[in-house]
């Protein structure tokens, strides 16, 4: 008789952290260790201490230090299917890249592709280009865009440019990424910054809400009005930090949520946007920018925008005109 279950690891097992691995979040190492494991997975055994770091609980946002020592515990999940990308999925993600070279793929993500698999999701992005890339030794994101969020996505082919990149990206220098939203109302062409710290909370079904608050961390945004509809703006969003969720909270802050939002925007207006054909969330990486001093590395990406989000935005042009 077969199990119902899939044995990811049938004991405890025990990791001394390498130099190369230093600098990752202890979260994001898991997920990637524990390969198909929902992440609402990790995050539990996380909150309940299974995990330990030189013998003490960590939280989700400590990063691993070179020679630390892990205790990870036994995995025992419910079965899952087999998470090979099928052909189309394999085909669009192969289309959709814009650059490689030997540090870095860059793709236009597509809307409703995750970036990797979990919580559901048989895989997402990076599964699919282990699969596209059988022979590559090293495939990690750099970053993380939300499932409905398309656009510029990095992926590292070699882990010093990783942490390289990710210092970048705690740091804010030298990188520069920029995002086009489609918001709600007339955005005022004189407001151009979003200040208002973020804190993220982790649901027991693994879904993760982001809310304004005095007590989260530290996020900023800028914001560039690109042009006013009757109903809408089109802004260019560069945001200055990297939190979760961070241009949707900012937007929903500031007043003007981003249409097609269907966790921090306006259900109104959602359902008004949709004659114009908008049928997802309206936020698009449209742009990066990145420049490696210590390897003499620099580049610049432009993702073009989806047609259907132009479609979008020349229905509400045609709307203006009438």
């Amino acid at each position: 008789m077969k199990s119902n279950s899939t044995i990811i690891s049938h004991q405890v097992t025990y990791l001394t952290i390498q130099s190369e691995q230093a600098g990752q979040r202890i979260d994001n190492f898991l997920i990637t260790h524990f390969k198909g494991v929902p992440k609402s997975h990790v995050y539990r055994i996380l909150r309940k201490g299974e995990v330990r770091i030189n013998k003490g609980r960590v939280k989700p946002t400590y990063r691993l230090k070179s020679g630390d020592y892990l205790r990870l515990p036994p995995i025992r999940l419910s079965h899952t299917e087999k998470t090979t990308p099928h052909e189309q999925a394999l085909q669009t993600l192969q289309q959709s890249i814009l650059h490689e070279d030997k540090y870095l793929i860059v793709i236009n993500k597509p809307a409703g592709m995750a970036v990797h698999g979990g919580s559901g999701i048989s895989y997402g992005v990076i599964e699919g280009l282990r699969a596209l890339y059988p022979q590559a030794r090293f495939l990690e994101l750099v970053h993380r865009l939300d499932r409905d969020t398309s656009g510029c996505l990095m992926i590292a082919k070699k882990r010093s440019i990783l942490n390289q990149l990710h210092n970048l990206l705690r740091s804010g220098h030298n990188i520069k990424k920029e995002y086009l939203a489609l918001v709600k109302g007339r955005w005022k062409a004189h407001k151009t910054k979003v200040d208002a710290p973020l804190e993220k909370n982790i649901l027991q079904s693994g879904e993760r809400i982001v809310k304004v608050t005095p007590e989260g961390k530290t996020a900023t945004s800028q914001f560039h009005l690109e042009k006013q509809y009757a109903m809408a703006s089109l802004v260019k969003v560069s945001p200055i930090t990297g939190r979760t969720h961070q241009i949707r909270v900012h937007a929903q802050y500031a007043g003007h949520p981003i249409l097609g939002d269907t966790k921090y925007g306006d259900e109104t207006m959602n359902q008004k946007i949709k004659q114009y054909g908008l049928k997802r969330l309206f936020l698009h990486a449209s742009r990066l920018e990145i420049h490696l001093p210590e390897s003499d590395y620099h580049l610049s990406m432009t993702a073009p925008l989806p047609p259907v989000l132009q479609e979008v935005l020349q229905n509400l042009e045609n709307a203006n005109d009438k």
